[in-house]
């Protein structure tokens, strides 16, 4: 079982960073994969970006790249989600979510999401 509480998010204007953090409890964090998904109002939850344990290899939406980073601190149990030049679009519930590292997991743990709004 694993717990996830997400932090960090806020207002802010476009053009501006935010650093969203996902505190993890529970056995093994280090062994899952953690994700950050997002919902906005009116719109199906999307997948933001996710990240491996031994961080071999990120993934990240189209709309996000190049602009957001993923991280993980094992030792803190942790993940972050670094976003810069934020756009209005942005604006969405952020989640925190994690799977276990086996072929065809689902995405079974979430947290109750932070707030980003991003003002033009």
């Amino acid at each position: 079982q694993v717990e996830l509480v997400e932090s960090g998010g806020g207002l802010v204007q476009a053009g501006g960073s935010l650093r969203l953090s996902c505190a993890a409890s529970g056995r093994n964090f280090s062994t899952y994969v953690m994700g950050w998904f997002r919902q906005a109002p009116g719109k199906d939850r999307e997948f933001v970006a996710s990240i491996p344990w031994r961080r071999i290899t990120t993934y990240y939406a189209n709309s996000v790249k190049g602009r957001f980073t993923i991280s993980r601190d094992d030792a803190r149990s942790t993940v972050y989600l670094q976003m810069n030049t934020l756009k209005p679009e942005d604006t969405a519930l952020y989640y925190c979510t994690a799977k276990r590292p086996v072929l065809g997991a689902t995405w079974d743990y979430w947290g109750q999401g932070t707030q980003v709004t991003v003002s033009s």
